[in-house]
């Protein structure tokens, strides 16, 4: 791994590598992710290391210094923990790094096991991100999750055993047929492995998911919204006791495991995609590269870029995606630094909208900070779509 001093490039850039690969596609899911019965295809992991040699050496990329390592999907973990380390090293090597960079794998509990875990802990894994979403054997099975509640904890025992002292644990509400019971039942044992991260995400039912073919025919039972709000304000409560403090809409942690990678994306900084559906963006522009695995690693072993669609964002689209990226944090984001990027504050772009948003309590300015406030983070979304 090349380190640099991180002062010589203040803002690292951030790295995501994507495997979009699952054992099974869960009901609610809208990523790009592809079922795969049998082992992954091995030609996928050499084309995205393909990739990472060219893009290390291009002008764009090989003088930045990166801070963060993300290999989400789909199910990183659904490949050897050796494949996995073999593409992790190499990747330290080609790129410039700051010191001491967060690397995170995101993992199922039912693809994982102690040497794969140990593997991935030596190779240089850092931060490990358990998709469990409910410890609760019925609702697993409800939402097409391919593990059991003794898989997840299993999971986080191994991962403490193999070392890893920076884990996030990944929860959804609002499920269907989940009532109060359930939720406060998976809260209360997510807690109970001491986790340093937790990720709680309200169900969203996706257009094109069998969630969404479900709800058009009338067979989703969801929780009300009544049920849903005693859902978070419990979370909230038992959370905050725990000291896993919010620092984002959907993230708690303690004050040191923040999910460095994920604060660049809210904070709009730059970040290179490697693999099929990643995205990248340096400087507002952004590209985005095929969503088959097949058609990428065909178009990396044939020479040519796997790119299907490239965003120059003018300034004004830029400044508000700033904007609304940055008020997902609880901490918001400096005006004078919006000032100093785009050469305008919120308050003179957004005029009476940022009047009419302050004076209902929804958006305030607090040493020099603007953020949303604790009225608005409920309903959140509405309040961001009036900045776009």
């Amino acid at each position: 791994m090349s380190v640099i001093h991180a002062d010589q490039y203040p803002q690292p850039a951030g790295l995501y590598i994507h495997i979009p690969f699952c054992v099974t596609k869960c009901g609610y899911c809208s990523f790009t992710s592809y079922p795969c019965a049998g082992a992954p295809p091995r030609d996928y992991l050499a084309a995205v290391l393909k990739q990472a040699e060219l893009m290390a050496a291009h002008p764009m990329v090989r003088d930045r210094c990166f801070g963060t390592i993300f290999i989400g999907g789909g199910t990183p973990t659904i490949y050897d923990g050796g494949e996995l380390a073999h593409l992790l090293q190499n990747c330290l090597g080609l790129f410039r790094f700051a010191s001491a960079p967060e690397i995170t794998v995101e993992a199922n509990p039912n693809t994982v096991d102690a040497n794969k875990l140990q593997e991935l802990r030596e190779a240089g894994v850092n931060r490990l991100s358990i998709g469990v979403q409910a410890f609760s054997d019925r609702l697993l099975q409800k939402i097409h999750r391919s593990h059991t509640l003794n898989d997840a904890l299993l999971a986080v025992k191994m991962a403490r055993q193999a070392g890893f002292d920076n884990l996030n644990l990944d929860l959804i509400y609002g499920l269907p047929e989940q009532d109060l019971f359930d939720w406060q039942e998976s809260i209360t044992l997510a807690l109970a492995q001491r986790p340093e991260h937790l990720s709680l995400y309200g169900l969203s039912v996706e257009e094109g998911t069998p969630f969404a073919r479900l709800a058009e025919r009338g067979e989703l039972s969801l929780p009300d919204e009544d049920t849903v709000l005693r859902m978070e304000s419990f979370a909230y409560g038992q959370l905050a006791q725990a000291g896993l403090s919010r620092y984002e809409i959907s993230n708690f942690a303690n004050p040191a495991n923040r999910c460095r990678h994920n604060e660049n994306y809210w904070r709009n900084g730059n970040y290179l995609g490697l693999g099929a559906a990643a995205v990248s963006c340096f400087e507002h522009l952004r590209f985005r590269q095929v969503a088959e695995p097949g058609k990428f690693v065909k178009l990396i072993n044939a020479g040519q870029p796997p790119f299907v669609e490239v965003e120059c964002l003018p300034p004004g689209a830029a400044f508000r995606e700033t904007v609304i990226m940055a008020l997902r944090m609880l901490g918001g984001i400096a005006v004078a630094e919006l000032a100093e990027r785009f050469g305008v504050t919120p308050q003179d772009y957004y005029g009476r909208i940022f009047i009419r948003l302050q004076e209902q309590g929804l958006l305030e300015v607090e040493e020099g900070f603007l953020r949303l406030t604790a009225k608005a983070l409920p309903f959140a979304n509405q309040v961001l779509a009036e900045l776009v």
